[in-house]
């Protein structure tokens, strides 16, 4: 009897745990979030920002390795009562309402799977995952456990963008004919990128590749979003190690080529740009947009006799940075769908990664269809 009365405890503080983490966030409360991992350098972008943003409180934070956790417990002050070396233990301790997820691209699977067990919706940084088979694993685990799986890029806040997209989908481009996207910067080693960060993403195992993960995600996900999720006909793409001597495991540039029925991508990724780069060139029947930086654009429509350089819109919240981003999809304020960081846009890139990393290898092109719903 005693059993069965600790079993009947037992599941309903589960229960409540998971009815807990899965309650939207209240529009006048903080959202409560959790990180998972320290090993992923942007992991101090959002620490440094996290005093900005008053609607998200940080209430626990875990690494298996305990030095990490020292290392930054003492950089960004962090209370030693929100630190823990279990995912689960946190979460069951500190019930978040979401989890960010600066771990390796090889831990997004694993770190996604624990906190949907307790209904904990999670957004992992750029790509979603290593492979296809786990873009799908991961898709199952949203729909059966009802949360929300978002992928962070930064170029998804950029209104440079976001007014490309706008000038193309209404229609002043004319119909998409050829994206050219360029991405990267002098390589991880180069810019000083911290050890525990650089480890992992100079093993293929880890990150899946070098700069043809690293980078070359940016672009295939602009281009998912700019074809509304539409699957490219085949992938091809070739990849350079240029310092092996740096990077003897991974490449560090690549060129991905996307071909659609009426449309072309052009995806420069590269870990040997003289400077970092983040821009994209769309180019319609009838004009183009080619984004410089984050805000401002290059226009020409037809009839014009010369481009113009303008400042893209202001993006307002909470579409200018992930937290509000993710804060409004747990809301239910905004509907993650089709967007840069919705789940279905993103399985949809690991499916052309994937083959473009098979491509790379092979020496071919690779034929992708639609995936099943």
């Amino acid at each position: 009897m005693h059993l069965r009365l600790a079993i009947f405890v037992f599941l309903a503080a589960v229960a409540s745990n998971c009815a807990a983490a899965q309650k939207p966030p209240a529009q006048d409360s903080p959202l409560r979030v959790a990180i998972v991992g320290l090993e992923h350098g942007h992991v101090e972008g959002f620490l440094h920002a996290l005093p900005s943003h008053s609607n998200v409180q940080l209430v626990g934070v875990a690494d298996a390795d305990s030095s990490l956790l020292a290392k930054y417990r003492q950089k960004f002050n962090l209370p030693e009562t929100i630190l823990y070396q279990s995912e689960a233990n946190m979460i069951e301790r500190t019930h978040p309402q979401a989890v960010l997820v600066y771990t390796s691209i090889a831990e997004h699977r694993h770190a996604i799977g624990i906190a949907a067990q307790y209904g904990v919706s999670i957004m992992v940084e750029k790509p979603l995952t290593l492979s296809l088979d786990d873009a799908l694993a991961i898709r199952e685990i949203a729909r059966y456990h009802k949360i929300h799986v978002l992928v962070n890029y930064e170029t998804t806040w950029y209104a440079s963008n976001q007014a490309a997209y706008d000038e193309l989908r209404e229609g002043r481009l004319g119909e998409v004919r050829r994206v050219v996207v360029h991405d990267g910067h002098q390589g991880p080693r180069e810019i000083g990128a911290p050890p525990e960060f650089l480890a992992w993403l100079t093993d293929p195992a880890q990150n899946g590749a070098g700069a043809l993960y690293d980078f070359g995600c940016y672009g295939v996900d602009l281009m998912t979003w700019l074809m509304h999720g539409e699957t490219p006909l085949t992938v091809t793409a070739v990849v350079n190690h240029d310092k092996p001597q740096m990077y003897p495991r991974v490449d560090d540039d690549a060129t991905i080529v996307l071909q659609y029925p009426h449309a072309q991508a052009v995806i420069q990724a590269s870990w040997n740009w003289p400077f970092n780069r983040k821009d994209m060139e769309v180019y319609g029947a009838t004009g183009y947009a080619i984004t410089v930086g984050a805000d401002q654009l290059r226009l020409r429509h037809e009839r014009e006799s010369g481009e113009q350089l303008i400042t893209a819109p202001r993006l307002d919240g909470p579409q200018n940075n992930s937290l509000d981003y993710l804060a409004a999809v747990l809301s239910g304020r905004i509907k993650d769908q089709g967007d840069p960081s919705a789940l279905d846009t993103n399985v949809i890139v690991m499916q052309i990664l994937d083959a473009a990393r098979t491509s790379a290898r092979e020496g071919r092109t690779v034929r992708l269809s639609p995936l099943n719903e």
